[in-house]
């Protein structure tokens, strides 16, 4: 049966019988890849009689698929011709954890963060009406993509516009599993039907004469609908909706989706569906199953004991529980990633305290701005590329007002196989430039621990970004101990060259340091900067080599040109950082060696840059005797 889903072209030759077994084949296949590779699991095996039944209705790929979010398509990717290369998902020069256009033409959208389905799905819807294209948009949308803002503001366009586009709410965690059942299964046939479509518009062209009975028998139908069917609101907004459906019942949900696909408009169906679906322990726990290691299938995955070393994530959530023990004023603040940023322990022992806002980034910082007005003092938990999405919110609410709200920004700089839609590698970059701000980067986990515990005692919006995993090992001291702010330290004394290190990079650092025999500065603010030790250092050394593991162009290492420039100090400088091009997913460690931001990387560079400053010193010397 693997043999025949290896294109959907050869999906649409089965038999609708056939499709169970396919539907069986293609959820084993998925519990044998992750298990071998780890990865996302739950969500795209609550997926796979979704995948099959829009696969085998709609053509694509002329027909485009947005999936929203990228989780549930590790199912897309197997009957989409890339079976053969599942097992390398995620990892370096294998296939991306997600949609991604230029992997595959069944690709329509690439897809990383949330809730952008709907608009991408809209701009195609659009694009074909006015290029007089036939092919049919569809976006599936997670549950949980829906919590965002974006998705209904694309909804609302869409239903205004008239757009030919389907959207399916893949429904993995709402309560109203007891609606799909008899009565809903024939009302959303009967829906969908050519017969009831007919219908209604013939309906709509008689009453188009009468406006008032017009408008009485729309209120009847949708009122009618909305005793029997939870999809008033998406009516209220101009959808036509369909559901709920069990997402489980492939034959069913061929014959809706081929019914549904000849009806012109925006159109909706609800589909229910249950994540981790088919292996026990991920229905149990879907959560804990949403992205897994490599695990047994026959045992699940083993929980890992607590490393003796805590995560960067362990630490501020530790810090945050120490914290609020001590002013009752804190508060946490998440957009739905309560386990990616540690606030577990948290929310259990102060739930009056936590807040979840869903995947809603622009609303935590604004609340939190609320909050801050108010006397609170808030702490917004979040993914350094997901407060990209918040940006505006960051700098007209929280900063030009000045408000005393602490950010602590998790997977800053590379983060692996997620790839480059969730690498944090902008943050130095769009943070410094904000008045007001003060920007912290922690060397090692007892200087995250103390600058959190810094950032929380300031009147000012403060951020403290640190990378995601362990760092070099230092445990942090029970003792929380203010910072100055502004001053950075020297970490070993050397001569002729220094190196200024911005962020988490130390242990790579302080192995360049020894082999140069230079100076180690460990920078710890990106904003201020500590302009008297950079002075200091300046003068005293014929190179400087500032090391981020953030975008060279505008990062720290700009921030130091900047202000050596105005000082009118001639000492060469090298920056070392993340590239201007996106990386590819791999580990960390191969990342970081893949842009020389490891030990012989750096350790190259410097070599390079010393040997052409002194060729230029040379010419330079030589043109001066030259011109005397």
């Amino acid at each position: 049966m693997l043999d025949k889903l290896d294109s959907p072209e050869a999906l649409r030759l089965l038999t609708k019988e056939q499709l169970p077994e396919a539907c069986d084949a293609l959820r084993a296949c998925l519990l044998e890849t992750v298990a071998d590779t780890g990865g996302h699991f739950a969500a795209g095996l609550g997926t796979v009689e979704l995948t099959i039944a829009l696969h085998y209705v709609f053509e694509t790929p002329n027909d485009r698929l947005i999936w929203d979010v990228g989780h549930q398509a590790y199912g897309h990717k197997i009957i989409t011709g890339r079976r053969a290369e599942i097992k390398t998902i995620r990892q370096q020069g294998g296939l991306a954890p997600f949609p991604r256009r230029e992997e595959s033409e069944y690709d329509a959208f690439g897809v990383g963060h949330s809730s952008t389905s709907i608009s991408a799905a809209l701009g195609m819807a659009m694009a074909a009406k006015q290029l007089g294209h036939t092919h049919q948009s569809v976006a599936i949308i997670g549950d949980g993509a829906m919590t965002a803002g974006m998705a209904y503001e694309a909804l609302n366009h869409a239903a205004d516009l008239y757009a030919n586009m389907l959207v399916v709410l893949n429904d993995n965690d709402m309560s109203i599993s007891p609606n799909v059942g008899g009565l809903s299964k024939y009302l959303t046939r009967l829906l969908s039907s050519r017969f009831y479509s007919s219908v209604r518009e013939s309906g709509k062209k008689v009453l188009s004469k009468t406006p008032v009975m017009q408008d009485f028998a729309r209120r009847a139908e949708e009122h009618t609908k909305g005793m029997l069917l939870p999809g008033t609101l998406f009516e209220e907004m101009g959808f036509v909706y369909y559901g709920p459906v069990d997402g489980h019942d492939v034959i069913e949900l061929v014959k809706i989706l081929e019914n549904i696909k000849s009806i012109e408009g925006p159109k909706f169906l609800h589909v229910v569906t249950q994540k981790g679906k088919g292996y026990k322990p991920a229905e149990k726990d879907p959560c804990g199953y949403h992205a897994v290691p490599v695990f047994d299938l026959q045992k699940g995955v083993v929980p890992v004991k607590k490393a003796p070393t805590p995560t960067y994530t362990q630490v501020f959530g530790q810090w945050l529980c120490d914290m609020a023990a001590e002013d009752h004023r804190l508060v946490g603040i998440t957009p739905a990633m309560r386990e990616g940023s540690g606030l577990v322990e948290f929310s259990e022992k102060y739930p009056e305290r936590y807040y979840d806002v869903a995947i809603a980034e622009q609303h935590a910082v604004t609340l939190a701005a609320g909050m801050a007005c108010e006397g609170l003092k808030p702490v917004v938990a979040i993914y350094s590329s997901f407060l990209q999405r918040a940006y505006d919110q960051l700098i007209h609410d929280v900063a030009l007002q000045n408000l005393a709200v602490v950010f602590a920004i998790d997977r800053a700089g590379l983060v692996g196989a997620d790839g480059a839609t969730h690498s944090g590698n902008y943050d130095y970059s769009y943070l410094r430039c904000i008045p007001n701000m003060i920007v912290m980067a922690p060397s090692n986990e007892n200087e995250c621990r103390q600058m959190l515990y810094t950032a929380f005692l300031q009147s000012t919006p403060t951020a403290v970004r640190y990378p995601r995993g362990k760092g070099v090992g230092i445990q942090p001291k029970k003792q929380m101990q203010k910072i100055e702010i502004g001053k950075g330290e020297i970490l070993q004394q050397g001569s002729r060259i220094a190196i200024l290190l911005f962020g988490s990079l130390l242990d790579v650092c302080t192995a360049v340091a020894d082999n140069l025999s230079a100076t180690l500065v460990n920078m710890r603010f990106i904003k201020p900067l500590d302009e008297n030790l950079l002075m200091e250092i300046a003068q005293s050394h014929e190179v400087i080599v500032t090391v981020e593991d953030n975008a060279i162009k505008g990062g720290a290492g700009s921030g130091v040109n900047e202000f050596l420039l105005t000082q009118k100090v001639n000492t060469a400088i090298l920056n070392l950082g993340i590239p201007d091009n996106y990386l590819e997913h791999a580990e960390r460690e191969q990342q970081l060696a893949l842009i020389g931001l490891d030990v012989d990387g750096i350790l190259a560079s410097i070599r390079s840059f010393e040997q052409s400053f002194t060729e230029s010193n040379v010419l330079l010397q030589k043109g001066v005797l030259l011109a005397s």
